[in-house]
């Protein structure tokens, strides 16, 4: 069993979506599909992103999300379907012990992620960004030997 995880930017524009999507899925060809679970938080941008190519190969989805009203409180109407497909189609969804969305709860939820996986793709332009952001789970990542992916194609924006 192959456990690959992700990070990433949530406010890539949709042609760098596209291109994103297809990155993914050649990562993930080289794997068989059978024996393939991505783990993704499936935030907007590249957690969904990378949920979806999963799923489109094949492969099981594992869900984890930061809060118990993480729904209610962070999931803006325009990403709803999506993200409520994207819980419908996991084999698991693991909710953080948080009531309330919050950096602690996001960065539990980050750690759980990038616990659980053998690698992790990590769709992100090179910049360092905030505490707790991409760049911070590929420094831990790179710190704990996790072998990590950064997917950023020719052309990628961000919004």
């Amino acid at each position: 069993m192959v456990r690959i995880g992700v990070t990433g930017h949530m406010n890539i524009t949709e042609e760098t979506a596209k291109k994103v999507y297809a990155a993914v899925r050649e990562l993930l060809a080289a794997h068989d599909a059978a024996d393939l679970v991505g783990v993704s938080c499936i935030a907007r941008g590249a957690d969904s992103v990378f949920a979806r190519a999963v799923l489109d190969a094949g492969a099981r989805l594992e869900v984890v999300l930061p809060s118990r009203d993480y729904r209610a409180a962070k999931v803006k109407p325009d990403h709803a379907e999506v993200f409520d497909e994207l819980v419908g189609r996991a084999t698991e969804v693991r909710v953080m012990d948080f009531d309330t969305a919050s950096r602690d709860a996001y960065e539990a939820a980050n750690e759980a992620v990038l616990g659980s996986v053998d690698r992790l793709v990590a769709v992100w332009d090179g910049d360092a960004g905030q505490a707790g952001g991409t760049a911070s789970v590929v420094e831990l990542a790179r710190e704990r030997g996790v072998p990590v992916d950064v997917v950023w194609p020719e052309g990628s924006a961000r919004e």
